[in-house]
């Protein structure tokens, strides 16, 4: 029997998930929380100190005492607690190079810790991406690697860590989105491998956190011919159903990555999208990041209206919403560990004899700091050595790379860089992938600068650009760089 109009309409709400802007909740999203929104997801934007987090998710439960309140806190390079000074974990890269599952385990533990005094219960991580491409713009050093089964352990102990304090995980990007060149926020990436490599790499991950109890899994904006030869797989029943619900065995909670990135709503909107969204399985949308009063009414009209119209099914509909409203993790008392030793990530690091040998020869360098355009994924935020000094100014490693003189660099340009001194440290991030990085570190060689390029990113097989290859760029992995390079 259909249900009233008014509990329909309670279904579609909780549904969704909006950002807002501010560090203050909106009246408009309050009233919609009271009404039945399913929650909010916050960003940088919205994170102070950590007293005003904290007031601000009171608020959003004093309109809705069982709201879902997401963020995107990987730990290393993604971070939203710590976006103005830098994340004190290490990332994923780094933990799957160190390979040692307590290290991870007690990596998310301590994340976990924070988000519950923050008041939050649902983190949007980790990344089960198997990152096989190393052009990857968007996944890079937020996956734990490029082999399935490495990824996989350290994805289960991550989300064991994390799901000790009571905040539901989220592995993600499903079914895989490492073997991609193209940003899903920007475009539309295709996988176009067969089933049988699908199989055996990117599934594999996505086994482990099922196997895991991971409470959340979310969607992909790539196309998988093999699986779905027209449809995204947020889109897609033959991915998120028959896959991921049927085959995976998989009864938690589907969301949907942001439905304003264009690899989802590019072509259709996003009201539409979320309405395939639903109708594929998903049942959590992640709107995005700045939404509007407007924009989300409209949303919300368009998933009653394609109720009415049969485009969506009513049991579709409330499935997805007793999931939402019944999402939950138990929390296992576990006491917080120290943060990992700088000495152990640095361990991780992948340094040439030539930078080794140049580095051991003392004196000083002049630093350019590469700037070049962050991904979506990351946003701005203060990152590697730059970070470590600004956190601990009056420690020794950093008045000596203190003494050193830092130029910054617009790398998003090719443009002749002067130097103070002939000895030259170049740190950016993704090096081999801006073309205006590699032509700067041409020109100093080739005009006989001494140059050692430093890579926070995830450097090419070559390492032409990543004469240190430090494989995440958070305050933690600056401050084990800023060691190594004032040794």
């Amino acid at each position: 029997m259909p249900r009233n109009s008014s509990d329909l309409r309670r279904d579609a709400a909780t549904v969704i998930q909006p950002g807002f802007a501010g560090a203050a909740l909106p009246d408009w999203v309050e009233r919609r929380l009271r009404d039945g929104l399913g929650g909010v997801c916050l960003f940088a934007e919205n994170v102070g100190t950590p007293e005003e987090v904290r007031a601000l998710t009171d608020r959003i439960r004093a309109a809705r005492p069982d709201a879902v309140i997401a963020i995107d806190e990987e730990g290393g390079d993604v971070t939203r607690l710590h976006a103005r000074g830098g994340s004190p974990e290490p990332g994923n890269a780094v933990l799957g190079r160190l390979d040692d599952l307590v290290a991870t385990e007690a990596s998310a533990r301590r994340i976990g810790l924070e988000l519950v005094a923050a008041g939050v219960n649902l983190d949007y991580g980790p990344s089960a991406d198997v990152n096989v491409d190393p052009d990857n713009p968007v996944i890079g050093t937020r996956s734990f690697g490029d082999d399935a089964e490495l990824a996989a352990r350290h994805v289960a102990a991550w989300i064991r860590g994390l799901q000790s304090t009571g905040v539901a995980a989220s592995a993600k990007h499903f079914p895989g989105h490492g073997d991609t060149a193209v940003d899903s926020h920007h475009g539309l990436p295709v996988v176009g491998v067969p089933l049988s490599v699908l199989e055996a790499r990117e599934l594999v991950p996505f086994r482990a956190a099922i196997a895991a109890g991971v409470a959340t899994i979310m969607t992909s904006h790539i196309v998988l011919p093999a699986l779905d030869p027209t449809t995204p797989a947020t889109m897609s029943r033959a991915i998120l159903t028959d896959l991921l619900r049927e085959r995976l065995g998989f009864e938690g909670v589907i969301v949907s990555d942001a439905l304003d990135m264009a690899g989802a709503s590019g072509e259709i909107g996003i009201p539409a999208a979320a309405v395939r969204s639903l109708a594929a399985g998903a049942d959590l949308l992640c709107i995005g990041i700045r939404n509007t009063d407007e924009q989300i009414q409209g949303i919300e009209d368009a998933i009653v209206a394609a109720v009415g119209s049969g485009e969506l099914a009513e049991e579709r509909l409330a499935d997805a919403a007793r999931r939402v409203r019944g999402l939950a993790v138990p929390h296992t008392p576990s006491d917080a560990t120290g943060v990992l030793d700088p000495g152990r990530i640095a361990s991780t690091f992948d340094v040439s004899e030539g930078a080794r040998r140049r580095l051991h020869q003392g004196g000083d360098w002049a630093v350019l700091r590469l700037e070049t355009k962050p991904n979506v994924a990351v946003g701005e935020s203060v990152w590697g050595p730059f970070a470590a000094v600004a956190a601990d100014p009056g420690s020794d490693a950093a008045r000596r790379f203190g003494g050193w003189p830092v130029v910054p660099v617009d790398a998003t340009t090719e443009h002749r860089i002067e130097s103070p001194f002939p000895r030259v440290l170049v740190i950016g991030r993704d090096n081999h992938r801006h073309p205006a990085v590699r032509w700067i570190v041409d020109d100093l060689r080739e005009r006989g600068m001494e140059v050692v390029s430093v890579d926070m990113g995830w450097p090419s097989p070559d390492r032409r650009y990543a004469d240190i290859a430090t494989f995440g760029a958070s305050r933690a992995v600056g401050q084990a760089l800023l060691e190594l390079l004032t040794a």
